[in-house]
């Protein structure tokens, strides 16, 4: 009998021994254990020539503990080279770290997995370089050695990257901690973070949740991922390690409704509160007044008060500020606020980065002043510098020993660059040495610096051409939404919401503020509500009225049942393959002159979703041009031009002096000069007839 009980009990003993591995799996906070993030090198491929130098970036996450650092590279050396003279040297931020030779055998192919010191890294931004030291040629025997042949090359692969192992850190930061991890790269990459509403969310729960994804997608580093938007739904959440509810209070699910504070009053008050901060990480973002909810929406895309909350809970009031200051386009762009120093003989480059409003592009008289030095042991008659926007050279000047102490070089700026948005800035030295041939590769010599007063003077234009050239105008303009009406489906499933977070997502990584305006409708809207906006239409012919309203507006149309779409001058279209492609189309506003009108449609969702993806990130924004774009299920986009005048009219001269300062600054010199001579005049006039009249008196 005792045999039997103890037989029992041990039998009982292993049942819960084997529930407690999946109890305190179920129990574990998201992301807990070791995990591995690799960043792919950068580019297709990448190759060092000679003595070359690449540079590769990665991130590391402030909420990361890092175990390890593995840079895996995937290469081929030239199949000549000298692989007792070669060599490459990896350099973590700076700080060498590993040298191996290149072996050419195996058709010069290699694989090699390197460890990193985790000690060098930083937070954030870390720079991985790689530094060519290539031979194919010379003996060994040789005192100076020579090699300017181009067969000294070696290729990265892209299957090349940076392995970062680590475990998640606890959520302790509150809310600033929360929406670093929902926008972290991690996260985003294995889609693990969600935006979400409540079934058949009303306008105000749509128009607060799309100010929250801006904001979140801004700050999103990856140009391939999303963050996607669904209803809140149990399947829906359930593999996420973050999820953003925006919702109305009386549509907040019960068990997420009793964890919030009780102690404001909701028909004054919102709230943004972080809960289930160990099992399912949720930020609820709420109020019973729509207007509050909005704004909680809008302060929530701030990422700079986002970034400031410490604790899991900010309440918000009628009295409380949550817009951003206007972006401010400034005519003098500083390339460098402390100077940049370039070491080391050859080619090297300073690469600027200059932020504008997609909307706006360079108009005429932009000019570079360079201010810069260098040293004076240059073989002078092969040395100069070299500028560049977005890799196209506007000009280079020979370097001189006489202004080695203090040079400078004045550029203008082309017009026919075409620039928009964006742009890049790239100063190149060529330091050739003297006698090369025998002097010694020191890093430290010959060098360049770039000084401070180095400026960019920009005179910028309104882009008003209704096209995906100049997209995301004119949903946004000068960082800003731009009168947006988005028109949805009565009836909505998760393609269309995830529709509507791809446009977003993209047009959150170029808004500068969180203010501007965003209102939704569904296809029962007046057209009184449409005048005056930039209309974003997603849905089918059957399922939304302004797309059938403006069917006739449209480049690619629907038959008249709306079952395919047909036929037109620049596409053939058969009946079957018209009712499965998405259509991204780009319009004039019927509603009112002067705005445009974008309908992301096809025939079903699963097709018009596909369209969107289009304009989801950077990765494929390259694809969409013109004003009409064509996608299919086998992943083949076409895109054309209909339109043949683009754009409101032209700028008026008033206007056109009010955006350039400079002309203006002049034209009011030359009012108040104009505004004195007359005064003078009047004065004189006055004084003159005075004395006549005292004439005539005597």
């Amino acid at each position: 009998m005792i045999k039997k009980q103890m037989m029992i009990w041990a039998l009982c003993l292993s049942l819960v021994l084997i529930q407690l591995p999946a109890a305190a799996a179920a129990a574990a906070p998201p992301g807990a254990g070791k995990l591995t993030y690799e960043t792919s090198f950068t580019g297709t491929d990448t190759s060092l020539s000679g003595g070359e130098v690449q540079q590769q970036y990665f991130s590391v996450m402030d909420y990361w503990n890092v175990n390890s650092v593995k840079i895996n590279l995937h290469f081929q050396v030239s199949q000549i080279t000298k692989d007792q003279q070669s060599s490459i040297t990896l350099s973590l931020n700076g700080t060498p770290f590993y040298s191996f030779r290149p072996s050419p055998s195996n058709n010069g192919e290699q694989i090699l997995s390197i460890p990193a010191p985790k000690a060098f890294l930083k937070e954030d931004s870390n720079t991985l370089t790689l530094q060519g030291d290539l031979k194919t040629a010379g003996d060994n025997n040789q005192v100076c050695y020579v090699d300017n042949s181009p067969d000294n090359w070696l290729h990265f692969f892209n299957t090349s990257g940076i392995a970062v192992t680590y475990t998640s850190k606890a959520l302790t930061g509150g809310i600033r901690d929360f929406s670093e991890r929902f926008s972290g790269i991690d996260t985003v990459k294995s889609n693990k973070s969600l935006m979400t509403v409540p079934e058949n969310a009303s306008s105000a729960e749509l128009e607060s949740a799309t100010y929250a994804l801006s904001g979140f997608a801004k700050e999103n580093a990856l140009t391939d991922k999303t963050i996607g938007m669904l209803p809140y739904r149990e399947d829906s959440v359930q593999d996420k390690n973050a999820v953003v509810l925006v919702a109305m209070y009386d549509h907040v699910p019960g068990e997420l409704k009793q964890l919030l504070s009780g102690t404001e009053d909701l028909a004054t008050h919102a709230l943004i509160q972080l809960v289930n901060k160990d099992t399912l990480p949720t930020l609820v973002v709420t109020s019973k007044d729509e207007n509050l909810l909005i704004k909680a929406g809008r302060m929530a895309a701030s990422t700079g008060l986002m970034s400031q909350m410490n604790s899991d809970l900010k309440v918000i009031d009628d009295a409380t500020e949550v817009n951003e200051p206007a972006y401010v386009i400034s005519s003098d762009v500083a390339l460098t606020e402390t100077g940049d120093k370039l070491s080391g003989p050859n080619h090297r480059e300073q690469t600027y980065f200059v932020s504008l409003p997609s909307n706006r592009s360079i108009a005429d008289s932009g000019k570079i002043s360079l201010d810069f030095r260098y040293a004076e042991n240059l073989d002078f008659a092969r040395s100069l510098v070299t500028v560049s926007i977005n890799d196209t050279p506007i000009g280079s000047k020979k370097l001189t020993k006489e202004l080695a102490n203090g040079d400078t070089l004045t550029l203008t700026v082309p017009q026919n660059l075409g620039i928009s948005g964006n742009f890049s800035v790239k100063v190149a030295f060529d330091l050739e040495m003297q006698s090369a041939v025998c002097t010694p590769n020191t890093e430290q010599m010959p060098w360049a610096y770039i000084g401070k007063e180095s400026l960019l003077h920009l005179n910028t234009k309104d882009r008003t051409d209704l096209l995906f050239n100049n997209y995301p105008y004119p949903f946004l303009r000068d960082g800003i939404y731009n009168h947006v009406a988005v028109v949805l489906p009565q009836e909505m499933d998760d393609y269309t919401y995830q529709s509507l977070a791809n446009v977003f997502n993209l047009l959150g990584q170029y808004t500068s503020g969180n203010t501007g305006d965003i209102h939704y409708y569904t296809d029962e809207v007046s057209a009184d509500n449409l005048k005056n906006n930039n209309i974003l239409a997603i849905g089918s012919y059957k399922n939304n009225k302004v797309i059938r309203d403006s069917n006739d507006k449209l480049y690619f149309r629907y038959s008249k049942d709306g079952a395919t779409l047909v036929s037109n001058e620049k596409m053939s279209i058969e009946e079957q393959y018209g009712a499965e492609i998405g259509t991204l189309q780009l319009v004039d506003s019927p509603y009112e002159s002067g705005r445009g009108l974008m309908a992301v449609t096809a025939v079903n969702s699963g097709d018009y979703y596909l369209a969107s993806k289009l304009i989801a990130s950077e990765k494929d924004k390259w694809k969409v041009y013109g004003d009409g774009v064509v996608a299919d299920k086998d992943g083949n986009v076409s895109a054309y031009r209909f339109k043949k005048v683009t754009g409101a009219e032209p700028d008026s001269a008033l206007s056109q002096i009010v955006e350039r300062s400079d002309v203006l600054g002049f034209v009011i010199a030359v009012v108040l000069v104009v505004a004195l001579v007359l005064v003078a005049l009047l004065l004189l006039l006055r004084k003159h007839m005075k004395k006549r009249g005292d004439r005539h008196e005597t």
